[in-house]
């Protein structure tokens, strides 16, 4: 591992200097003594990092950008909040404000420094300095508070080799079984000797020694593991060291992608995620929500039995349920990623069972929000939805359950506007409808009901202004400012295309009279 490791960053530094894989891969030998495929793979590891820091700085300099924009806008709205305190003579706000005034500023320096610093390594070719055994244990390391040991062990702790059909699965680390119980054999390759030369004058070594130690696998993958011996398939394997000095083995290897179970001509099973749970709507190819079958239930996780409450189920007849599990939004660790677990499993299972494929949004939740928001801030941290999506897709793709992501903007408003009244539901299963809706090609327009809805809700403001008179309440003046924009867009909006609509949404709107007006 030691080796491996110096190896994958030795290679890392020469990749950087335009060296070729050839010539690295026979000056590699030389120095570390490892064989020519360990030597690959830790090429290999060493390019994967240059690449992957590549697409990051990409993102990192669009990020940088839009935080140093909005801290400008919070600057400048600052400054002028100062201005108006100054010319009232109020001491205890300016003192405050310019307080807040120099940590923006400061801000806004850091964030312009470090944004012309990425853009010199984007026009020079080259990526940020990259710290191997983690940037914040050597902080730490630095400040003190961990030891270098710690450090040295982060850096060392990992060994990784490509599978290869023609060398019977994978060469350096192979998997074996016997009489039930499967082992995991390590060649230390580092450790053959030259006992001669061929007719070509290439060296001929002797047979490397091997580690060997038993593979504990879970019950449910050992039958997988059994086809991949049989078969011969190749495999890839890492082996970690974790701190209590205990040695992980991730396997992996191509799955063949099964045969659709599901058919689109049915409809969807629209799936909208929230930070304690997921909301479902069982949708017909009319777009219209499909009730239940009489003898539907929901799959129970046999492991979940912690506490009571701990896996809620709210079946609504009409075809409409939610499955909470509370603890989701605050776990993390293995807990968090089993939860998810059993909740894409248990959606994949109910597709199944509908013959249906799922609908999920495509969301994006980059980091340009940092830094304007708080609340929000610590919603997204703990919010799973990459690791549930992203367990769904794969379990839908294991079991050939069909898989379409679309378009995630204003879901939610439209399901409050338009289903969620209707149908008597709550706006996570309206979102849901709107999400299965828009998989199956469906256009939300603004119909009439809905033109009435806002009519009445128009009226209804009036009342209250008319009675309770002062801002804050009732009609004021952005709801006005919203009605007006809304009497103008109502009549276009329902022959603009899908591109226009992003610049003269009314969904917009309706989302912001939603939330003035509640």
């Amino acid at each position: 591992m030691r080796l491996f490791c110096s190896c994958t960053r030795w290679a890392f530094n020469r990749l950087q200097e335009d060296k070729s894989r050839e010539e690295l891969k026979k000056e590699c030998q030389q120095v570390f003594g490892l064989n020519s495929r360990c030597c690959d793979d830790a090429i290999l590891k060493g390019r994967a990092i240059i690449e992957s820091q590549k697409e990051l700085l990409k993102m990192e300099i669009e990020e940088t950008k839009t935080k140093l924009s909005r801290t400008e806008k919070k600057l400048s709205w600052t400054e002028r909040t100062l201005n108006k305190a100054v010319e009232k003579n109020d001491s205890e706000k300016i003192k405050k404000l310019k307080r807040t005034v120099h940590g923006r500023k400061a801000r806004v320096k850091k964030l312009s420094d470090k944004l012309d610093e990425l853009k010199v390594h984007q026009d020079n070719g080259t990526i940020p300095t990259v710290v191997f055994g983690g940037h914040s244990l050597w902080k730490k390391v630095c400040k003190g508070s961990v030891s270098a040991e710690e450090w040295h062990k982060a850096r060392q702790d990992r060994l990784y080799s490509r599978g290869d059909k023609t060398k019977g699965g994978n060469p350096n680390i192979k998997i074996s079984e016997h009489d039930g119980e499967f082992f995991l054999s390590v060649t230390i390759s580092h450790l053959s000797e030259q006992k001669g030369t061929d007719k070509k004058d290439r060296p001929i070594m002797t047979r490397a020694p091997h580690v060997e130690g038993r593979l504990w696998l879970p019950d449910k993958y050992r039958s997988k593991v059994y086809e991949l011996l049989s078969s011969g398939a190749p495999y890839t394997v890492e082996l970690i060291k974790s701190k209590d000095d205990r040695y992980r083995a991730h396997i992996s290897f191509d799955l063949t992608p099964p045969d659709l179970i599901t058919n689109p001509d049915y409809g969807y099973l629209g799936m909208d995620t929230n930070p304690d749970g997921i909301a479902l709507a069982n949708v017909s190819y009319t777009g219209q929500p499909e009730p239940w079958a009489k003898n539907f239930n929901v799959p129970y996780p046999k492991a979940l039995h912690k506490f009571d409450g701990e896996f809620q189920v709210k079946i609504h007849p009409n075809g409409f349920l939610y499955i909470k599990i509370p603890e989701l939004s605050y776990s993390c660790g293995y807990r968090r990623t089993y939860l998810v677990g059993v909740l894409a499993k248990i959606v994949v299972d109910i597709a199944k069972a509908l013959g249906k494929p799922i609908a999920l949004e495509k969301l994006d939740f980059g980091k340009d929000h940092l830094n304007t928001n708080k609340k929000f801030n610590r919603m997204a941290a703990n919010f799973p939805f990459r690791k549930i999506v992203e367990a769904v897709i794969r379990r839908a793709f294991k079991e050939g359950v069909g898989i379409k992501q679309v378009w995630p903007i204003h879901t939610s408003t439209i399901g409050y506007w338009k289903y969620k009244k209707k149908y008597g539901i709550t706006v996570h299963h309206a979102a849901a409808l709107v999400i299965a809706r828009r998989a199956i090609g469906f256009k939300e327009r603004i119909t009439n009901e809905l033109k009435q809805k806002i009519q009445v809700l128009k009226e209804k403001l009036n009342q209250k202004a008319n009675s309770l008179p002062g801002e804050g309440r009732g009609m004021t003046r952005k709801v006005k400012q919203l009605f007006k924009k809304l009497d103008g867009r109502i009549l276009k909006f329902n022959g603009l295309t899908r591109k226009q609509e992003s610049f003269y949404s009314v969904w917009h709107d309706l989302k912001q009279l939603a939330l003035s007006s509640r």
